[in-house]
């Protein structure tokens, strides 16, 4: 599913974040070490306040590392968000209720100043499946609909990285097998960089080419998971003997995790 995979996109070195609060210091992250190759589908999954999203966050310059390095495509993390290298998609959709979908997928693009806007609209919102919605409002719009807007968006001045932060976990199940059928395809035929943080071991077991499992905070890396499935995924796959002993080993290792927790 790898493919031939070249320098890393993303790499941390002992890389640690401390929060300062009224009532004292609060380790997020400690010593995080993770490449992430060119082409990659990561997945980052723990229990809730592991701090998945907070290393999503430090990647995309959103939080300040208090420990270690940090580089994104050879940058630092604060030039690599100035040089716009890579599209951030959220948990909610966030996109702005009084643009239509077409405007909210062209955001990026006038703030950038980018030309074709047009063309690069209409290209991405075709690899989400949305064309002919343009001119459609949010709210108009289911929310796996509205996810995939914000995915357009995220492409639309085709970044080679793709940062998600669980987009499909406030959608129903049915919806949100939808999507992860949806994301592998555009995985495969865009071969984008993804880093994707999830809660659901079926999901990022479907998803990524590795799985990387962190422990209860203070955040750690436990286990890096190779995802042998092959490239061509379907729904289907999940009912296979392949499918769960990878499932089953992620759930080894986040149970296994509850030991390093302080």
């Amino acid at each position: 599913m790898q493919g031939t995979l070249s320098a890393s996109v993303i790499s941390s070195n002992n890389l640690g974040l401390t929060f300062e609060t009224g009532d004292g210091p609060v380790v997020a992250l400690s010593q995080i070490n993770l490449d992430v190759k060119e082409g990659e589908f990561v997945s980052l999954i723990g229990p809730s306040g592991c701090g998945k999203t907070t290393l999503l966050r430090a990647i995309a310059n959103l939080e300040k590392p208090t420990a270690g390095t940090l580089t994104v495509n050879n940058m630092s993390a604060e030039q690599a968000r100035l040089a716009r290298a890579y599209g951030y998609v959220f948990q909610a959709s966030a996109l702005l209720p009084w643009r239509t979908v077409d405007k909210n997928v062209a955001l990026p693009l006038e703030i950038m100043g980018l030309d074709d806007v047009k063309g690069r609209v209409a290209r991405n919102l075709e690899l989400v499946n949305l064309g002919g919605f343009e001119k459609k409002f949010p709210w108009q719009l289911s929310g796996g609909m509205q996810q995939r807007v914000s995915i357009a968006r995220a492409l639309s001045f085709e970044p080679q990285l793709l940062l998600m932060d669980e987009p499909f976990g406030a959608l129903d199940e049915i919806t949100r097998d939808h999507l992860n059928e949806h994301l592998i395809r555009l995985w495969e035929q865009t071969r984008k960089t993804v880093v994707f943080v999830t809660h659901s071991i079926a999901e990022a077991v479907f998803l990524s080419s590795r799985i990387v499992v962190m422990s209860p905070r203070p955040g750690r890396i436990i286990d890096v998971i190779d995802n042998s499935l092959p490239g061509k995924r379907t729904l289907d796959i999940r009912d296979t003997s392949e499918f769960l002993a990878v499932a089953h080993r992620v759930r080894e290792a986040l149970y296994a995790g509850r030991s390093y927790a302080d």
